[in-house]
């Protein structure tokens, strides 16, 4: 099968700091790939290679088997990659309808279409089993697994074959933790393929397929989930070090 992304060889310097260092990481469609390291690992800066908010020094960038220039987060959209960051980059103020279409909004004719809009917010949620009980309440008032759902609708809305998510249960309880994670599997059978940023090694072993690991802007290795303890992933985030019974994957 010919991986959704591939990056090769990806390399970034910030005046004398090496943030990243020859990184290859690949993902297949339906696969979650979780990335793992300590701050300034370099997870964070690879993933915005790849959704445009940085461009590499050197390196390329394949989404599903051809070449492409990868400049700005339009480009990466262009490309079905989408990206949901931390902060969820939410209008507070605003309803999920509108936070759905922010930005890329439907108009008929000089005005919003905001009954369009509607009805494809709630068909893109009910197709991913979120349920939101009002889509006309300011996303503010919302739970924070509601306001995750309302991000990863937006994306999934929008064609996304690729999806980011930085740290998705850093801020949310143990029940809506489990929503995402069902979530995260109604997205895997629909064949998007996610990277998966977390410190949170619980929601990679339980989410992810494979694991790929950073320590000083390097890949330490990739492993089958299924084939690690959470030992070996602990030694290779701070060790550096692959687990000795295992080739990288």
């Amino acid at each position: 099968m010919t991986p959704l992304v591939e990056m090769n060889n990806i390399s970034l310097r910030f005046g004398g700091n090496q943030a990243l260092n020859d990184v290859s990481v690949s993902l297949y469609p339906g696969e979650v790939v979780g990335l793992l390291g300590h701050n300034g690992a370099g997870k964070s800066t690879l993933i915005k290679v790849l959704s445009g908010a940085y461009q590499a020094d050197s390196g390329q960038i394949l989404v599903e088997g051809q070449e492409v220039q990868i400049k700005t987060p339009q480009d990466s959209q262009r490309y079905g990659i989408e990206t949901i960051y931390q902060n969820l980059a939410l209008a507070d103020n605003l309803d999920a309808v509108a936070n759905v279409f922010l930005g890329r909004e439907k108009v008929r004719g000089a005005v919003l279409d905001e009954d369009v809009m509607e009805l494809e917010s709630r068909t893109i949620l009910d197709r991913l089993r979120i349920r939101i009980p009002s889509l006309r309440v300011p996303v503010a008032n919302m739970s924070g697994g509601q306001r995750q759902s309302v991000a990863i609708g937006r994306a999934i809305y929008f064609k996304a074959k690729c999806l980011i998510m930085d740290e998705p249960t850093a801020a949310l309880g143990p029940e809506e933790t489990r929503k995402v994670g069902e979530l995260v599997k109604a997205l895997k059978a629909e064949g998007v393929g996610i990277f998966l940023i977390s410190h949170d090694l619980h929601d990679v072993f339980d989410l992810a397929d494979r694991i790929t690991v950073m320590k000083n802007g390097k890949v330490v290795g990739t492993v089958n989930t299924p084939e690690v303890s959470h030992d070996d992933v602990l030694g290779m985030i701070i060790g550096g070090v692959m687990p000795k019974h295992l080739p990288s994957a």
